[in-house]
């Protein structure tokens, strides 16, 4: 598609095709410099501005010609907001990013998009731009990217970009995977550029979660559970999802609302939280997982400060575990006899009772088993 000249009859829907082409490449470049952002910000403790307008226009200009379809470049170079994606493209390549590589893969993204609106020309109703956060989580997986745009001052704007370009019949989901590839491309370059290249050490809270809390979950190595608000954002959940996730838990425990929100408050809610989101990416049904909380209630025994951490393992476990599956004895039931039996705050006579009324199959980790254990007769 030539870019018209002067006073040459331009087609509406030619036109709108460009100017969706020039929308997504807006959106990619504020991607990347988000993730820019986040990489500088997470290694070296700040992040580097902008360069001027001035000289950040004369560098990205011929980049943009040479690399871009020319119709798009044009009317990209046209965009009352063309000096500030300049200074995206120059922060990008001063950060390390090879915008030879980068600017043709863009362009591609956005030849797809013009092809896109030009076969479909009729606008969707809109349905306000709240639903992109949910799109955005179902579509791309956790991790640097999907942070850095959630936590991004510029997330109104790129969910607004993704409305208007809905509008226009566009496959947004497409244009997020596509871009999530190049906001990884970056994250690497810009880690590189300063020597972060070594993954960040795992955390105290990663290392006592791994196991049947985390299975499945893309957890971040210096996941941080001791700050709320910091495991949300490390886990892509916002604030409006982990108080939706919460209402979810107490309308599942009708009449348990005190405990329901003891284990909201426990330190490794988050985990839940994320689980839930993933299956409903999934299409799982949560509340209908959640709803055998009251099936089995054995997360009431022992001690009452560790009930909100016990509702989490059960909650953890009735999430995990198939609806088909009917078994009445929850997987994560403590048998506190035998664990009396090894404690060291018994006396000995008392210990080796506890010892005697003990099972006498040997212990098998809780996360290691793969199903109901069966009882071994014993022979006479």
């Amino acid at each position: 598609m030539a870019t018209p000249t002067p006073g040459e009859p331009f087609s509406e829907a030619a036109g709108e095709a460009v100017q969706a082409a020039v929308m997504a490449t807006r959106l990619v470049l504020a991607i990347a410099d988000a993730v820019r952002r986040h990489q500088q910000k997470k290694t070296k403790g700040s992040e580097e501005g902008l360069p001027p307008a001035d000289g950040a226009v004369t560098g990205a200009a011929e980049g943009i010609k040479n690399l871009l379809p020319p119709d798009i470049s044009a009317a990209l170079m046209q965009e009352a907001d063309w000096p500030q994606m300049a200074q995206q493209l120059m922060a990008l390549r001063r950060a390390g990013v090879d915008l030879e590589t980068f600017l043709p893969r863009v362009g591609e993204i956005a030849v797809t998009v013009q092809e896109q609106v030009a076969a479909n020309t009729a606008r969707v109703a809109r349905e306000g731009i709240g639903q992109w956060e949910r799109m955005l989580r179902e579509t791309l997986p956790a991790g640097p990217v999907r942070e850095a745009i959630v936590s991004s001052p510029a997330w109104p704007d790129i969910a607004a970009t993704m409305d208007r370009l809905d509008e226009r019949g566009v496959d947004v989901r497409q244009i997020l995977a596509s871009a999530h590839d190049e906001g990884l491309g970056v994250d690497q370059a810009v880690a590189s550029v300063l020597a972060a290249g070594s993954a960040p050490a795992t955390s105290r809270d990663a290392t006592l979660s791994y196991g049947p809390l985390t299975t499945g979950l893309d957890i971040p190595p210096d996941l941080d559970l001791g700050s709320r608000e910091k495991a949300l954002q490390q886990l892509a959940l916002a604030p409006a999802e982990n108080e939706r996730y919460a209402r979810l838990v107490r309308e599942a425990m009708p009449g348990r609302e005190r405990e329901a929100d003891l284990m909201v408050v426990a330190k490794q809610w988050p985990l839940i939280a994320a689980r839930m989101a993933k299956m409903e990416s999934q299409n799982k049904p949560v509340k209908k997982h959640l709803a055998r909380l009251l099936d089995d209630t054995t997360w009431e025994e022992g001690p009452g400060p560790q009930l909100g951490s016990r509702l989490v393992q059960a909650a953890n476990e009735v999430l995990r575990r198939p609806l088909g599956d009917t078994s009445d004895v929850s997987r994560v039931k403590v048998n506190t006899t035998a664990a009396r039996a090894h404690s060291t705050s018994l006396e000995p006579t008392k210990v080796q009772a506890a010892k005697n009324a003990a099972p006498a199959e040997a212990g098998v980790a809780a996360h290691r088993q793969t199903g109901p254990t069966t009882t071994k007769s014993k022979a006479k």
